[in-house]
């Protein structure tokens, strides 16, 4: 596959700049330049698929609890902060589009909720984007979620999201027909790098934040590379 994407994105819209997934966080992303951001979407209680990353409240917002025991009215009266809700993801879209940013889209399901979570976001995402330029990437850790995401619409290109590479990560990426391996850049070798460009797949890091591992891991082959160093790894980093 050819990269058709941009090759430096911002973790949770604005890295380490802004509150995480919020859309404080992405129109700062875009106003330093930044052409695509990476963000997470859980379902609320009541089905609203949401941008947060964590199942409970209490790292990211003001609020005590876990996000699928409540719905998106409860979830939205919490400060995710400076001021920041907790977005709807079709709000984070609107923006995105407004903005003209591309978003690799995580699926971060609830214990529990893989296939729902899945289908839901796998859905919405259709729907959403439909006639955007450059259409969103989705990916997740969760195999269910990615299957389910391509039983609803197998059109959407797909991400694997692993922490280190496993033995059959190519059994599992042609089982799911990804397009590109998500991984940790830590587990990154020249040999693998090698074996998954060779299989014809891309490859996106995760969380790339020394201007030294960048340059390295670019010219290891690297397609894309997420960031929370966003003022020191910018948009036209090479």
């Amino acid at each position: 596959m050819s990269w058709p994407y941009p090759r430096i994105v911002a973790h949770r819209g604005g890295g380490a700049l802004a509150p995480e997934n919020t859309l404080g966080a992405m129109r700062l992303g875009a106003s330093m330049g930044f052409k695509g951001v990476e963000f997470d979407v859980m379902l609320a209680g009541d089905g609203t698929p949401v941008i947060i990353h964590d199942e409970t409240l209490e790292r990211t917002t003001n609020g005590l609890g876990r996000v699928p025991d409540m719905t998106y009215g409860e979830l939205s009266r919490f400060d995710a902060g400076k001021g920041n809700q907790i977005p709807k993801y079709e709000q984070a879209v609107a923006l995105c589009r407004d903005l003209g940013i591309w978003a690799n889209v995580e699926i971060k399901p609830a214990q529990g909720h893989e296939r729902a979570t899945g289908e839901a976001v796998a859905r919405m995402t259709r729907e959403l984007w439909r006639g955007a330029p450059l259409g969103p990437l989705l990916s997740s850790f969760s195999v269910d979620a990615l299957a389910a995401a391509r039983s609803v619409a197998p059109e959407l290109p797909r991400g694997y999201l692993v922490s280190k590479i496993p033995h059959d990560w190519h059994d599992t990426m042609k089982r799911l027909a990804c397009v590109a391996l998500h991984c940790n850049h830590k587990s990154l070798t020249e040999k693998l790098a090698a074996e998954i460009h060779g299989a014809g797949y891309s490859i996106l890091l995760w969380t790339v934040n020394e201007p030294s591992d960048a340059q390295r891991l670019l010219k290891m082959g690297a397609d894309c590379l997420v960031t929370d160093a966003l003022d020191r790894i910018g948009p036209d980093f090479r």
